[in-house]
């Protein structure tokens, strides 16, 4: 019965914070469409229509809900309803950063981050303006913003998206000492996976990579109150970590923001920290052909968001390069708008 109620609770709860976000959603498109005469882009592909979409979204709360009964996670806790200030006043800069916003995105010019001081430490890659962020993510404006944003874009559903990499890792740890097992997040951002992890698995050692200082920052306060993990300031296609060091690593949301070439030499890195036998855990975009009726959504992401490498990662072959790697295919799914990919290093 309590598992049961467990799922209940859940399902309502990421149902209401889901609806909240929907309207946070629609009132930035219509603040948006307000703010000048840029016309929409529209795809020449299929895209799905908002009952599509919303049925689908349920299908993935429903998911995580009975993943929840099954316990195989613990139940999402509310960020935003546990501090409803400071979510409120996120929400207020997101709004207010978006007249500056729109303005590069009609003048196709994204380059804020590149005048940041910090700019010169990091790839040129990635001293861009990613999802027309003001600072791209080299700023602190950018860390505490970014996931009242991607959770506006998403309707809520980031969070519920993110949870599906939870799964493999459940099965995985069946049998085994988490205290004896490391997890290597790689470009962990804000924490809030790390977060999603660490309430899993209390004692597990974590480590998080990523290339902003102020994005590790704010993930230590994610994970402020519960047992830290070791963040480490550096890019994913050179990490500082022993070969063969890694029981899982996780990439959640990375590979779309990367060049070809890096995305390659990323998962090389992966396989070489990871350890025989050990889980790499991928989400990410899904790609063309994934959701055939829903190809006009990627198409157009492009081109509503500054997403450089994007167009590439659509149509990349990733199944061929982590094979490449060595990492061998465990499965596939498509929760909601992401692709998870679970692989083991042969």
């Amino acid at each position: 019965m309590s598992d049961n109620l467990a799922m209940a609770a859940q399902l309502a709860g990421q149902s209401l914070r889901c609806g909240w976000y929907f309207a946070l959603n629609r009132a930035l498109d219509w603040r948006t469409d307000r703010l000048g005469d840029t016309p929409r882009y529209k795809p020449a592909r299929p895209v799905p229509s908002l009952q599509e979409l919303l049925a689908a979204q349920a299908q993935l709360l429903m998911s995580d809900a009975l993943n929840v009964r099954d316990g195989l996670y613990p139940p999402m806790v509310d960020e935003e309803a546990a501090s409803l200030p400071r979510h409120l006043a996120r929400v207020r800069q997101m709004f207010l950063d978006l007249p500056e916003a729109y303005a590069r995105r009609a003048q196709k010019d994204a380059t804020t981050a590149r005048a940041e001081a910090n700019a010169a430490e990091v790839p040129d890659y990635y001293a861009q303006d990613f999802h027309f962020q003001t600072g791209g993510y080299l700023t602190e404006g950018s860390a505490r913003l970014y996931d009242v944003q991607v959770e506006t874009l998403f309707m809520g559903a980031a969070g519920p998206m993110r949870r599906s990499a939870l799964a493999p890792i459940a099965h995985f740890m069946v049998g085994r000492d988490q205290r004896q097992v490391t997890l290597v997040d790689v470009a962990c951002g804000t924490g809030r996976f790390l977060r999603q992890v660490r309430l899993a698995y209390p004692a597990m050692r974590l480590k998080g990579v990523d290339l902003s200082r102020p994005y590790l920052d704010e993930t230590r306060r994610q994970l402020q109150g519960l047992r830290g993990a070791e963040l480490i300031e550096a890019p994913a296609e050179r990490m500082p970590l022993d070969s063969a060091s890694a029981d899982i690593v996780t990439s959640i949301f990375l590979f779309h923001e990367l060049p070809p070439e890096v995305r390659r030499a990323v998962t090389a890195e992966i396989a070489r920290v990871l350890k025989p036998g050990g889980l790499l855990v991928f989400l990410d975009s899904l790609q063309m052909g994934d959701r055939p009726g829903w190809d006009g959504l990627i198409e157009a992401f492009p081109e509503r968001f500054h997403e450089p490498y994007y167009r590439h990662y659509a149509i990349d072959d990733l199944e061929g390069i982590f094979t490449a790697a060595g990492l061998e295919p465990e499965m596939t799914t498509t929760p909601f708008l992401s692709k998870l990919m679970v692989r083991r290093k042969a």
